[in-house]
This record gives C-alpha cells, structure tokens and sequence, in this order.
C-alpha cells in the first residue's frame, strides 16, 4: 500500500513538472484596436491564473513580415505553443509550416486562417462562426426597415477573412424575399478604422448619397459613421446603425439612441479559449480543429439585460 501511495504521489508530482515552466508566444495583429485589446486582455488575465503560464505577447503592428518574423523567434526560443491573431489570413499557410516543422502547436485566434481545412497536427483555430454575425447584424437591421431602403456597407480589412464573410453575410440575407426591398447603393472599406469610417461616410454625404442604413462590420467603423452623420446635422431617428462586437463604446453608443443593433463576440472568451486550446496541444492533449465561441444579438430592447449578465 505505501508503495501504491509513493507511486501515485510522485506521478503528480511528474505530471505537475510537466505543466510548470510552459510559455506560450503569442503574436497580436495590431495592439491599437479595441476589440483586440479586449482580447489579448482576457488571454493574459486568464494566464495569470494558471500557474507556471507565461506569455511572451508581441505587436505585429498590422505587418505580415513582422509577425512571421515573430513566429520565427518564439521557435528559436523553444516556447511550449505559439498563439496567432493574423495580420494576413491569406499569409497562414507559411506560418503553420513554420510551427509544424519546428514540432510547436499553434493556435489561430479571432481571424480564421485560409488553410483552415488543411491545419497541421498540433493546429487549431478559436473564434467565433462569422455566418452568425454579419447574418443576426443584417437580419435586425433588415427588420428595422421593413425590408425596404437603401444601405451603404462599410467593409473591413478586405484581407480578413471575417471582413469577406460579414460582408458575404449581407449580402445573402438582403438576397432573402424579407429584405431584397433593401438596395445596396455604396460597399467600401474602412479598414476596421473609426476615423476612416467618419471619412468614408463624410465623402458619401458631400457626394449627396442617400440611405436609409448603415451596416459596418465593426462597431468601429459604425460609431465612425455615427460621428459623421451627427457632424452632418443627420437625425439618428433617420437612419439605422449597425455594428458588430459588442464593444464598450458601442453599447454607450447604444444606451444613447445612437447605434441600433452590435452582435457580441465574446473577446476575453476567445482569448482564454485560445490559450486553452494552445495549452491542451503542448501537453499532447486532443483539441478540436475548429473551436467556435457563440455570437449573441444586442439590441435597444435587450440592452439592459445583455449588460447585467456580462
């Protein structure tokens, strides 16, 4: 019995060793952005939980070269898993080479990889379903206006995947019998950009465009597009607003008439999921190729209880 007993302590002991010390490198497309601040936020409040988890988090600062560069030295450091919010979906491929070939897991966070279905062992993606927000978005905004006007679609960084299926997402609901009323009149992007969407809605007003509704796919661009169409004496009764993210500055955007539908994606959540997944590879534990975090409709008339039970 007391051999039993030594046994079992010093296989907790071992399996203890074997989860203390772990780093994890963690490259972030671009710190100067809301809904990524609250993302990377989540991730290192998470990791200071867990004992002996240390993040090395670094700033791509929205450059492809710099972040594949940043992969590179997390492998010449020999960091127990790499996380990953692409600059570049297109650019993912040569990125999952260089983890695998080193032997390291990595795990894409928020923006889905385009060699999504060909990851390597060791590879996963966590995010949200990007069907679900630009659709619940589109869906609100098209009952709204009751199916009829004319909508202006701000895009984000075209090289984004969840720019492309947000902007896909409008497009196949408006296509429905509810919303074909709803004539897209201007889609252009603005970059995830607040200040570029103020500048892209100013130059469609000075053109003398008409619309009826703003569909963004960020709150960044939407509260852009708020501060344009205030700035141009529009009535915000006039004319609906639509984002996506849930941001703080969204809802306040919200509480004040302003915005009139965001789609919450759950930042910190995806941040903790991601170091999850990251962590469960370096330990040689299974963890599913594709891991979705639900996105949840927030509207005037739900407002007051989406902010009492988040």
């Amino acid at each position: 019995m007391k051999k039993m007993i030594m046994g079992a302590a010093l296989a907790v002991m071992m399996s203890t060793a074997a989860h203390a010390g772990e780093t994890v490198g963690v490259s972030m497309a671009l710190f100067d952005d809301n809904f990524l601040t609250v993302l990377r936020n989540g991730m290192q409040d998470y990791a200071k939980t867990l004992e002996g988890v240390t993040l090395q988090v670094e700033d791509a600062q929205n450059d492809v070269a710099k972040q594949q560069s940043q992969i590179q030295n997390f492998i010449a450091a020999g960091v127990n898993a790499i996380i990953v919010n692409p600059v570049d979906t297109d650019a993912t491929a040569a990125m999952s080479k260089l983890a695998a070939d080193a032997g390291i897991p990595l795990v894409y966070v928020n923006r889905e990889p385009s060699n999504i279905d060909s990851l390597p062992e060791k590879q996963a993606f966590v995010a949200s379903n990007e069907v679900e927000s630009g659709t619940l978005e589109t869906q609100e905004v098209c009952k709204l206006l009751g199916g009829k006007g004319k909508a202006v679609v701000m895009m984000g960084e075209l090289s984004n995947q969840a720019a492309r299926m947000r902007t896909k997402d409008v497009h196949d609901v408006l296509a429905t019998d509810a919303c074909k009323g709803i004539e897209i009149v201007e889609e252009q992007t603005a970059n995830w950009s607040r200040t570029q969407g103020a500048d892209l809605v100013t130059n469609w007003l000075s053109a003398g465009l008409e619309f009826d509704a703003v569909i963004a796919n960020n709150d960044e661009m939407a509260i852009g597009a708020i501060q344009a169409l205030k700035a141009a004496g529009r009535s915000m009764d006039s004319v609906v607003i639509g984002g996506v993210d849930a941001t703080q500055d969204a809802l306040a955007a919200m509480a004040e008439g302003d915005l009139d539908v965001t789609v919450f994606q759950n930042a910190a959540g995806q941040g903790k999921g991601s170091l999850d997944a990251a962590l469960k590879l370096a330990r040689g534990e299974a963890v599913d190729k594709k891991v979705y975090i639900p996105f949840e409709l927030v509207t005037p008339a739900n407002l007051k209880d989406y902010q009492a039970k988040n």
